[in-house]
């Protein structure tokens, strides 16, 4: 038995979208209902549990005549706009069985990266919690832009677990666990641990759910488990047909344990859920600086200035091949930058006033990729 799985007071439990429907895209009542009532039978032992849930895109697809999943984004949210409303639907009819009531909360990547969103949707999911209600999660699919969207539902449930400090964080979907390679390929083994990312060596991680209903695969799970344990939230994936025995603890799917030492929260949310809007390129002086020796970046290592940005955003921190190497809020607009590269800080007091002897980017707020 997974002892930090039994321990776990309040659990976040993602569902994907191949779990949830039918291969013609609508939802599948008897895949529904077997989930809420795994979850209602954990949560009558005092659990609080926050359910991100795939399926609205999928689940409008049959009423609108869609034979599968639309590429533009625009025909996306309309599938949204009607498959949401199914979906709340059909989970409340399925938690009131279990006297549960269920909140919507439908949420995008500024939901969770700009301060003040951050604490409305913290407020909100904490409130239903207290309120023994079950928060139903996923991204507003409806007015999420190509720059504003999570990408997967298996980020924004990493994501999720770490908002509302969760002590466990389940994955499931139509995959049973990871795997070294192809489960149907002989050879192939089933991995029950993950310590650290020695144990994804040579692992074939790869594949998505079925055809044409899901966006996700094993990638963005392995990616969400890393962001979750990077947090200290322990990890569980497996199939959705093995949840109960999941949430007992019992030794089932992959159990990715979690990292010892916590981040802070404001550079694990810097690191993982904001979206950079420009790039700083370095100097190797300054890559070394930032990178090795944890400076301030300051002007005078800066290159170039890639993006539209003002003070205050996320900026990525690239070294001369281009990769990132750090990410950081920047003190300065993107229109300013340029006349200042390459220049000292008392230099640029001297000549431009005190307010431009300051860091480009400060150590406090920045963090390294």
């Amino acid at each position: 038995m997974r002892d930090a799985v039994r321990a776990a007071r309040r659990v976040v439990v993602k569902i994907g979208s191949s779990s949830l429907t039918t291969a013609s895209g609508g939802l599948d009542d008897e895949r529904v209902d077997a989930l809420v009532d795994a979850l209602g039978l954990r949560d009558v032992e005092g659990r609080e549990v926050v359910l991100v849930s795939s399926g609205a895109i999928a689940a409008g697809l049959a009423p609108l005549g869609l034979a599968r999943r639309p590429r533009d984004l625009a025909t996306q949210q309309a599938a949204a706009s009607v498959g949401q409303g199914l979906l709340i639907g059909r989970y409340a009819t399925a938690f009131a069985r279990h006297g549960r009531t269920v909140g919507q909360v439908l949420l995008t990547v500024d939901d969770v990266t700009r301060r003040a969103h951050y604490r409305n949707a913290y407020r909100t999911l904490r409130k239903l919690l207290d309120l023994r209600a079950v928060p139903i999660v996923n991204e507003n699919d409806t007015v999420a832009t190509e720059e504003i969207r999570f990408g997967d539902n298996d980020r924004l449930a990493a994501l999720v677990a770490a908002l509302v400090d969760a002590d466990l964080l389940v994955l499931l979907s139509d995959v049973d666990a990871l795997w070294t390679g192809d489960p149907a390929r002989p050879g192939s083994r089933r991995i029950a641990e993950v310590r650290d990312e020695g144990d994804l060596v040579g692992v074939e991680i790869g594949g998505s759910g079925r055809a044409g209903v899901g966006t996700g695969g094993m990638v963005t799970k392995v990616e969400a488990a890393r962001i979750a344990t990077g947090f200290g939230i322990p990890v569980v994936l497996t199939s959705a047909a093995q949840a109960v025995a999941a949430l007992t603890g019992e030794p089932v799917g992959t159990f990715f344990h979690p990292s010892l030492r916590r981040p802070a929260a404001r550079l694990f949310w810097l690191a993982h859920a904001t979206a950079p809007r420009g790039r700083l390129h370095l100097d190797p002086g300054a890559v070394a600086a930032v990178v090795g020796r944890r400076k301030s970046l300051l002007p005078a290592g800066i290159t170039a200035v890639d993006g539209a940005f003002t003070a205050g955003d996320p900026v990525d921190l690239v070294d001369t091949s281009g990769a990132p190497v750090a990410r950081g809020l920047v003190n300065y607009d993107a229109i300013e930058l340029p006349g200042l590269l390459g220049r000292s800080t008392a230099d640029l007091a001297a000549a431009l006033g005190p307010a431009y002897e300051r860091e480009v980017v400060h150590r406090d707020d920045l963090v390294l990729l």
